[in-house]
């Protein structure tokens, strides 16, 4: 079966798939269990959860938007998954009125720290819906990118502004809440009991490159698949990563 998160469409996310796949499989290996319990908070209509169940495991997506969820739901048929996806409306904050805690082996929360309330209750609902020494999937929105690319653009009051703004945002129009640093993000967890094993910039040039670039010239999207791969550990291209991608392990004795 070919990797469903490998089309175009799925440049942006292939860096994190890669390395939630690795972190699936190393779960699996260190729990004896062919099928692990994922929690995707936040999960909207799948993208990562319909891949996850491919691999066999089950998972439960969390979010508040009944649109959403109805997409996932037939996302999950179409792909022939439904028995192992289960949708549930609900959000971070009151995440433990729909899910059960210490009951998941990995759980993900992507694009969810940006909208919520308190960051920091965010992650410790997220951290304590795992299991002991279960892994955590953590995306947020950098603020370098942000900068960078409002920078780029030729907007650079707003780059400036979004440089000097608490909550990383460039004027009263931007769609984005809250930015965050890789410093930032990394404190939020360690402060929630979480060890962080690994640290990514996500679209550090996808978001840069010219997409005409990517779809005509032979060879391209592999070889930026490859670069972003490369790039995304380097702690040198966190600082204009347009996401950042936080991996850790709760550290509770067993």
């Amino acid at each position: 079966m070919s990797d469903p998160m490998r089309p175009r469409a799925s440049l942006r996310t292939a860096v994190v798939w890669d390395v939630l796949k690795d972190a699936l499989d190393q779960r699996v290996k260190t729990t004896g269990r062919d099928v692990l319990d994922v929690l995707d908070t936040g999960g909207g209509s799948g993208n990562f959860a319909v891949p996850a169940a491919h691999l066999g495991h089950r998972v439960t997506v969390v979010d508040p938007s009944p649109d959403a969820l109805f997409a996932l739901e037939r996302r999950a048929a179409e792909a022939g998954v439904e028995d192992r996806v289960k949708g549930v409306q609900g959000d971070a904050h009151g995440l433990f009125d729909v899910a059960e805690r210490d009951s998941f082996d990995v759980v993900l929360c992507h694009g969810v720290l940006e909208y919520v309330d308190d960051p920091a209750v965010g992650v410790r609902n997220a951290i304590g819906a795992l299991r002991p020494s279960g892994v955590l999937s953590l995306l947020a929105a950098g603020l370098g990118g942000a900068v960078l690319a409002r920078a780029l653009a030729g907007h650079f009051t707003e780059a400036r502004r979004a440089l000097g703004d608490p909550a990383g945002r460039w004027g009263d129009s931007d769609p984005v809440p809250r930015r965050f640093t890789a410093d930032q993000l990394t404190g939020l967890v360690t402060a929630a009991g979480l060890r962080v094993d690994a640290v990514h910039g996500v679209r550090i040039f996808a978001d840069l490159v010219p997409g005409v670039l990517v779809d005509t010239e032979p060879g391209a999207l592999e070889a930026l698949l490859k670069l972003e791969a490369a790039a995304a550990e380097q702690p040198a291209f966190h600082s204009v990563a347009t996401q950042l991608h936080v991996l850790g392990t709760r550290q509770d004795a067993a």
